[in-house]
C-alpha cells in the first residue's frame, strides 16, 4: 500500500501545469480501435493507472500499442477480439467505453462489468437503451453485457438522463451505422466534445456535440490521425481549489479557462481572487475571511460533481455554515467522515451536506476511499497544524499524474512511502 505524509501549512506559490484530461482520454483511447490500417498517434497522454489499463486492453484484444515520453501510438489493424474480460476492465468506469467501440467495428461486443470508486450506483440503462435503439440485442449478466447487431441502424434516441458514458459510449456505436443517428438530451461536458472532434478527425462525421441534440451520419471507416485532448479541467479546478486554501499565489498553465467558469464563479463568492490570463488562471490567496456558499453539483455547464469534494475541503476551512448539494451522484459525501478526524462538523441529509467550517485543521491519519475524496484529503493535509497521511492512495493515481510531485514544485511538503 502506498500513502502521501504530508506537513501542513507551507503555503502554495508559483506554476503548476495541467495534464491531458482523464476523462476525454479514455474514450478516445477506445475509440482509437475505430481506426484502420493507419496509427492513430495521441500526444501528452498522461502516464495514469486508468490509461495503463486501458492500453493493456487494446493491446488484450490485437492491437500494437507504442506508449513512450506521452505519446501513445496506437496500430488497430490485427485487433480480432471482440471480448474484453478478466481483472482488468472491472478494475475502472471508463473501460465500458469498450464496447461501443467493439459493436462499431464488430458489430458484437463482449465486456466484463466496469469497476471505478465507490461514489454511487452509476447504472448503465441509457447505454443498453441507446444499443438497442440501433438495433442490437443485449445481454446482461452479474459478469459482463454482451451486445450483438446483424446491422446498426441510424434512429432518434433520447436519453431518459443526462449521462456522459451513454453519450459516448452510442456516439462510439452510431459512426458506422447505416443513416444518421440523433441523439438528444445529450450531455454537454468538454470531454464529449472532444471525443467527437476526435472521431471527426479520423474522419467520422458528427455535429452539434456541447449542445442538446447531437447527429452522427454513419460512414463506412475511419483513418488514423494524430490529436492531443484537451486539458483536464478537473485537474485544473483542484489547483484552484487547492491554491484558495493554502496559496499566495499559484498560476494554472495549459487550461481552458471557459471549461473552469462554475468553479471561478464560486471562488469568487466565497472571497478568492481569481484571474484569466488566456491559457491559464492565477489563484491568489484570501487576504480577509471567506465567506460560506451554497453549492449544487449539476451536468456542464453546472458545478462539476468531481470537484465537489476538493470544495468540501475549502469549505471546512470557512467560518460558519456552508451547504453542498450533490445532485449527480448520490454517495459523494464519504471523505467527510475523515474530514471530521480533523475537527470538521458536518451533517448529512439525503444529497445534502452541511459544512461547519473551522479557523484551524487538525492533523490525522485518513483513508482516500476514492479518487476524488483523495484528493479531497491532501489539499486538507496541506491545510492542517502538523503532519497528516493519507491512506490508498492508489485512488488519486488513477487520476492525477504525478500529483505530489506537481505539489511539492509549489512549496508543499510532500512525501509518498510505500507501507
Amino acid at each position: 500500500m502506498k500513502k502521501f505524509v504530508i506537513n501542513g501549512g507551507k503555503r502554495l506559490n508559483g506554476e503548476v501545469e495541467v495534464s491531458t484530461s482523464k476523462n476525454a482520454i479514455l474514450p478516445i483511447l477506445a475509440a482509437s480501435i475505430l481506426a484502420d490500417k493507419k496509427d492513430v498517434i495521441l500526444e501528452c497522454v498522461p502516464s495514469i493507472t486508468d490509461v495503463e489499463r486501458m492500453l493493456l486492453i487494446i493491446e488484450s484484444i490485437g492491437g500494437k500499442v507504442d506508449f513512450n515520453n506521452g505519446v501513445a501510438c496506437i496500430n488497430s489493424e490485427n485487433i480480432s477480439s471482440f471480448e474484453v474480460l478478466g481483472e482488468n476492465p472491472s478494475k475502472f468506469r471508463a473501460s465500458y467505453y469498450m464496447i461501443g467501440s467493439l459493436l462499431g467495428r464488430f458489430k458484437k461486443a463482449k465486456v466484463a462489468l466496469p469497476g471505478g470508486c465507490p461514489i454511487g450506483e452509476r447504472p448503465i440503462d441509457q447505454h443498453i437503451k441507446g444499443f438497442k435503439a440501433l438495433g442490437a440485442t443485449v445481454e446482461l449478466t452479474s459478469e459482463y453485457i454482451y451486445v450483438e447487431a446483424k446491422e446498426l441502424i441510424g434512429t432518434n434516441i433520447f436519453f431518459d438522463v443526462v449521462s456522459v458514458g451513454a453519450t459516448i459510449n452510442i456516439m462510439l456505436a452510431a459512426v458506422f451505422a447505416d443513416g444518421v443517428t440523433t441523439l438528444e438530451n445529450v450531455a454537454k461536458e468538454p470531454h464529449v466534445v472532444d471525443v467527437a472532434n476526435f472521431l471527426n478527425t479520423m474522419g467520422a462525421n458528427i455535429k452539434g456535440a456541447g449542445t442538446d441534440v447531437i447527429r452522427i451520419s454513419g460512414i463506412k471507416k475511419l483513418s488514423g490521425c494524430m490529436y492531443q485532448a484537451i486539458p483536464d479541467q478537473i485537474e485544473a479546478g483542484t489547483y484552484m481549489i487547492a491554491a484558495a486554501a493554502i496559496g499566495e499565489e499559484v498560476t494554472i498553465t495549459n487550461v481552458i479557462p471557459k471549461h473552469l467558469e462554475p468553479v471561478t464563479a464560486k471562488l469568487l463568492e466565497i472571497g478568492i481572487e481569481v484571474i484569466e490570463n488566456g491559457e491559464s488562471i492565477t489563484v491568489k490567496g484570501a487576504k480577509t475571511a471567506l465567506k460560506p456558499i451554497k453549492i449544487q453539483t449539476l451536468q456542464y455547464p453546472g458545478f462539476p460533481t468531481d470537484l465537489q469534494q476538493p470544495m468540501g475541503a475549502l469549505l471546512s476551512l470557512v467560518e460558519g455554515t456552508s451547504t453542498i448539494s450533490e445532485r449527480v451522484y448520490e454517495n459523494r459525501f464519504l471523505y467527510l467522515t475523515q474530514l471530521e478526524k480533523m475537527g470538521v462538523k458536518y451533517a448529512i441529509e439525503g444529497r445534502d451536506a452541511s459544512i461547519t467550517g473551522t479557523k484551524s485543521l487538525n492533523p490525522a491519519v485518513l483513508i482516500a476511499t476514492d479518487l476524488r475524496a483523495g484528493a479531497s484529503l491532501i489539499i486538507a493535509g496541506l491545510c492542517a497544524n502538523g503532519t497528516s497521511e493519507v491512506l490508498d492512495i492508489d485512488h488519486v493515481d488513477r487520476g492525477y499524474y504525478k500529483f505530489d510531485e506537481k505539489l511539492k514544485k509549489l512549496g508543499a511538503d510532500i512525501t509518498r512511502l510505500e507501507v
